[in-house]
């Protein structure tokens, strides 16, 4: 380790020790702490994870299949992509109930909700398309034709542009929001699976599945800048929040691969269960949440330290998301 990597561990440390007593202090009586969400695609449920106890304190019903969860930005509510039903449910995190059902494209498989908590985009994977649902009506209110075999999506965030991994393409969509059109696609790596914005929104990183690299893309010039070679069949993605690292999913080699920005080289690689799918970050960039689709658990990452938590969940847990940060 250099000098200069253990002052930024020495200052992360600070900065997660800091965001942990805010939270302790800021948790309401219902809520014990900070939560996260797994999908559980073979057991039809969504497991609600405490972190600080990091044990299952909830399970919540869902429909057939589901494949992703996202939280809307004030964490009331959670979409979950039911893979086998072609629906999404709509959970009050609050109730823990399912509130709404919302029918959408064949195969939905990803799903993400805008900043300004306008508009939840669903991929659906056998479709090629995107549904928009509005949060508001919870009606799907537009179908965007997006290109062959759509996985990951992310949004800008000043909501007007939706890029979408085309797996089937070998390419990412990019989608302009207000009109619903797609204005043009970026050729990257094999398989593109899942994205992650950089903080500013100023880079892309790419999971490619098939050729077993990261794709970075400049977004002002929509441009493939950079592959980083990482390890096998990477799939989940995610950004710290201070834009500094990127962590990777890699499913068929059972780690995480840990990426600097600044470099653009894997820095590290954390081993952790089997078949890492699904991946989220904690709002306070303490902790990165990898759900292992073959061996039924979540691993939990602390970031300051590389060091690794074990949490069992359901069956064949896929998609994560985790609550943010307390208001």
């Amino acid at each position: 380790m250099t000098r200069n990597q253990g002052v930024a561990l020495r200052t992360v440390g600070v900065l997660c020790a800091a965001a942990t007593l805010t939270a302790l202090a800021a948790a309401p009586p219902e809520r014990p702490g900070r939560l996260v969400y797994v999908a559980n695609l073979h057991s039809d449920t969504v497991s609600v994870v405490d972190t600080r106890s990091d044990t299952v304190v909830d399970s919540v019903s869902v429909g057939d299949g589901p494949d992703s969860v996202a939280l809307d930005p004030d964490g009331s509510r959670l979409y979950v992509t039911n893979s086998a039903s072609d629906t999404v449910s709509v959970v009050d995190t609050r109730t823990r109930t399912v509130v709404e059902t919302v029918g959408v494209g064949h195969e939905p498989s990803r799903v993400t909700v805008s900043p300004d908590n306008r508009n939840v985009y669903v991929a659906n994977v056998g479709a090629g398309t995107v549904s928009v649902i509005s949060t508001r009506t919870l009606t799907v209110t537009d179908t965007i034709a997006v290109g062959d075999a759509p996985l990951g999506l992310a949004v800008t965030p000043d909501a007007r542009t939706l890029y979408v991994a085309t797996a089937g393409a070998d390419s990412v969509s990019v989608v302009r929001t207000d009109s619903g059109t797609v204005t043009g696609t970026v050729p990257v790596g094999g398989g593109p699976t899942a994205l992650a914005l950089a903080p500013d929104g100023r880079h892309l990183y790419v999971s490619n599945l098939t050729s077993d690299d990261v794709s970075v893309v400049d977004t002002r010039t929509r441009t493939e800048t950079d592959r980083i070679p990482v390890g096998d069949q990477p799939a989940g993605i995610a950004v710290l929040p201070d834009g500094g690292r990127v962590y990777v999913a890699d499913s068929g080699s059972d780690d995480v691969s840990v990426i600097s920005t600044r470099s653009r080289t894997v820095t590290d690689t954390i081993a952790v269960g089997d078949g890492p799918n699904g991946l989220a970050v904690g709002p306070d960039g303490c902790s990165v949440h990898v759900s292992n689709f073959d061996s039924d658990s979540l691993s939990v990452i602390d970031t300051r330290t590389g060091g690794t938590t074990t949490v069992p969940v359901g069956d064949g847990p896929t998609g994560v998301t985790a609550q943010p940060t307390p208001r």
